[in-house]
């Protein structure tokens, strides 16, 4: 696989580049952002320096996974447990949320990326919810990859919104049938998209954190040390050869 520019000539990123075949790539990415904290750790700065430095990586890997034309892209950026964490470390994280939004809306505009964000944003501060619609409204009619951002995000939130939302909809039309799997797809946050073919977490945890519990029944799950400030291109580059090494039977032989 070649893309123009990609990659600089003579990297390590070059061979892992053209060993992927473009026929093959997932159409969806899911990704469990993890690391942050022990990445400030270890250089003995606060925490939220893990979590600023974490939107660089944000950045290039949103902007790559476009490039290699992926259709889609979850990132994994807040759940509904991470509201135990300490209140100013919650405010900082709601700050440089939209501190980013602020910054690379235009840019991921004019990349022709649809943002949405996904969860129960609905209980989110009144000011983050007005950054999230001005870029949900603005990238509305793009129609290259999708960027889905998870907030204030749980598995068992999202599949408990899905069941309600069909009682709620049957309820109103009358309609006492059975509820089948294509019902429940067609109730989640992300209705309409494919499920994703691939999951990475860094940090090396190997647990899923309840992300995309429905969704993620046959990704491939690849799990990396690397902490996410540190991951880049090679690692994105290094996750999708591992993916294609994988012999995908969904049950079958």
């Amino acid at each position: 696989m070649r893309l123009d520019g990609f990659v600089e000539p003579g990297s390590e990123e070059v061979a892992l580049l053209e060993s992927l075949d473009a026929g093959r790539l997932p159409r969806h990415i899911a990704v469990i952002m993890d690391g942050n904290g022990r990445w400030a750790g270890q250089r003995m700065l606060p925490r939220v320096m893990g979590h600023r430095a974490g939107i660089d990586s944000v950045r290039e890997i949103v902007e790559d996974t476009r490039r290699l034309g992926i259709g889609a892209l979850t990132l994994y950026a807040f759940s509904t447990e991470n509201w135990k964490r300490p209140k100013a470390e919650v405010r900082t994280l709601m700050r440089l949320l939209k501190e980013f939004i602020r910054k690379e809306m235009r840019r991921v505009h004019e990349n022709n990326i649809r943002f949405q964000a996904i969860g129960r944003v609905r209980e989110l501060d009144e000011s983050v919810q007005g950054e999230l619609r001005r870029f949900e409204e603005l990238t509305a009619g793009n129609t290259g990859m999708v960027l889905n951002v998870a907030l204030n995000y749980s598995g068992r939130a999202e599949l408990t919104d899905a069941c309600n939302r069909l009682i709620a909809e049957r309820a109103r039309a009358g309609d006492a049938s059975e509820v089948d799997e294509d019902a429940i797809a067609g109730a989640l946050y992300t209705a309409g998209l494919p499920d994703p073919d691939l999951l990475i977490r860094t940090s090396g945890e190997v647990r899923i954190s309840n992300f995309l519990l429905w969704q993620i029944a046959y990704a491939e799950i690849y799990i990396t040390p690397t902490f996410w400030p540190d991951f880049r291109r090679r690692h994105l580059l290094e996750a999708l050869v591992e993916y294609q090494r994988r012999d995908r039977r969904y049950g079958g032989i």
